[in-house]
């Protein structure tokens, strides 16, 4: 049922364009306002006299007295003084800083950022009134790079479950994205794009598919039309490679469609077992986009690479993508862990160890598990020690949550199971995080606090029938562990409810 509320496609298309228009300009900006700088210098450098004012100004400058420059340094600390204490008072009062939500809320939608989190979605309810949602703005969503396809995966879990996978909510973004991925190139929005903008918003998966075909009715090369039959008819992973296969054949210079078709393409090799092509088509992908990162193209290539057992590869992408200045995932944080783990796990003891204290190696993966554990708590205790089960993962994630653990430990549990005693190993020293972060809501070590508020962005995006976990604090005690139990110290524990 089409969302009464929504914009009219050719309107969305234009703004959707406009958004875009402005965050490809942004990038020059910076360098044509210093070239116009420049030019508006030499070309007024004799009319106004510019040399004699640089005299004068430094004549200024030599006759200020030491005062003045304690006065200034003065003022400039207590204004940087106030703007800390109010930055400080407000990630208290509500955890996250106001220079960055100001700059997300306000500053982002004008750079092409799309809120993700709005309180109204493209979906409408039975009655044709738009549903009010919760807002988690406060977290923001992402898209899972690995997320399965609705017809040949998630529908197979429904038939034999009879139980939905994916919440409203999940497949709201999906919607959103799927239409601002899929506007099309051309100025004004053509009948079939029209047909496919209402496609996505339809909340019945058989009333989408009917558009699918009416769109190709009105154009047999509308590549939107084969992705959405792709993802959605298609039963099984090799009706979905054919058909995507076809989209690519008609998709033009769409550079969104191409990117994505072509991932979902290498998604399909991978999983039919030509795992050597998929990687190269993700390595041709990246390297044809590089400017795409944040479509987070490597994570697909490094579960590819575990599966290989590539290991020096997966460290090679890893020495790009794990740095510093980039956004960290529970993928990235845990297969960094991973490596330094299977170096030392197959001959680890903790008996031994307790004796003999933990060698270079041995602390080296001990400390990268203890990061990792910091960034996404859930990922061990829930999952990678299996004490939940497994559900299918969701479309979207929230990096740090329960969602973020799901996805990633439903691909990569096997790899951390080939690797001998692994598993044993974050088993032993998981819990060790948290003698260096006693309070993880209050206070990070090589991460930012973790988010209060992952639990109800969690709650939209997992099913009902999954019970959400979230680490809740609840005190701080010495605890002696035997050394047949672990080789680290304890000083605090997590419950998880």
């Amino acid at each position: 049922m089409e969302d009464t509320a929504g914009s009219n496609p050719q309107s969305l298309g234009f703004t959707e364009k406009l958004k875009s228009w402005l965050s490809w300009s942004w990038t020059y900006v910076c360098f044509i306002w210093f070239g116009m700088v420049l030019i508006m210098i030499y070309v007024l450098w004799s009319p106004l006299k510019l040399q004699e004012s640089l005299t004068s100004a430094s004549v200024f400058l030599n006759t200020l007295t030491p005062k003045f420059y304690v006065a200034l340094t003065g003022t400039s600390s207590l204004i940087s003084g106030l703007i800390l204490i109010f930055e400080w008072w407000y990630f208290r009062k509500y955890g996250t800083s106001f220079i960055e939500q100001v700059s997300v809320s306000h500053l982002r939608p004008l750079l092409g950022g799309v809120e993700s989190s709005s309180t109204t979605g493209l979906f409408a309810s039975v009655n044709g009134e738009a549903e009010p949602r919760p807002s988690v703005s406060e977290c923001k969503v992402w898209r899972n790079p690995l997320n399965l396809f609705r017809g040949a995966e998630y529908n197979r879990y429904t038939w034999v479950t009879g139980k939905e996978p994916l919440t409203y909510y999940d497949m709201n973004l999906s919607a959103q994205d799927h239409q601002t991925f899929f506007t099309g190139d051309t100025p004004q929005l053509r009948p079939e794009d029209a047909v496919m903008q209402k496609a996505w918003r339809e909340r019945n998966p058989q009333a989408r598919i009917r558009a699918a075909y009416q769109a190709i009715e009105m154009n047999h090369e509308c590549a939107a039309a084969y992705v959405l039959l792709a993802e959605e008819e298609a039963t099984t992973i090799t009706e979905a490679e054919r058909l995507f296969k076809k989209a690519l054949s008609i998709a033009g210079k769409d550079i969104n469609l191409l990117v994505y078709i072509k991932r979902r393409l290498a998604m399909c090799a991978r999983k039919l077992g030509r795992i050597k092509e998929a990687v190269k088509m993700m390595r041709d992908l990246m390297k044809e986009f590089p400017l795409l990162g944040m479509l987070n193209i490597h994570e697909n290539l490094l579960e590819a690479l575990l599966e290989l057992q590539a290991y020096a590869d997966v460290q090679a992408v890893l020495a790009k993508y794990d740095d510093i200045s980039l956004p960290k995932s529970a993928t990235i944080c845990y297969t960094s862990a991973l490596l330094k783990a299977r170096a030392v796990s197959d001959k680890f003891s903790p008996e031994a160890a307790s004796r003999r204290g933990l060698s270079t190696a041995e602390m080296n993966a001990v400390e990268a598990i203890h990061r990792a554990v910091e960034f996404n708590p859930h990922v061990p205790k829930v999952i990678l020690i299996e004490m939940k089960s497994l559900i299918l993962p969701p479309e979207h994630i929230l990096k740090r949550g329960d969602s973020e653990a799901i996805a990633y430990a439903f691909f990569h549990l096997q790899h951390w199971k080939r690797a001998e005693g692994a598993l044993n190993l974050l088993h032993c020293t998981w819990e060790g995080t948290f003698r260096i972060i006693p309070y993880p809501l209050e206070k990070g070590h090589l991460f930012y606090p973790y988010p209060g508020c992952t639990e109800t962005a969690d709650r939209e995006l997992l099913p009902s029938f999954h019970e959400v976990s979230f680490p809740e604090l609840m005190g701080v005690f010495a605890k002696a562990v035997s050394t047949s139990a672990t080789t680290v110290d304890y000083v605090s524990y997590i419950k998880w409810d």
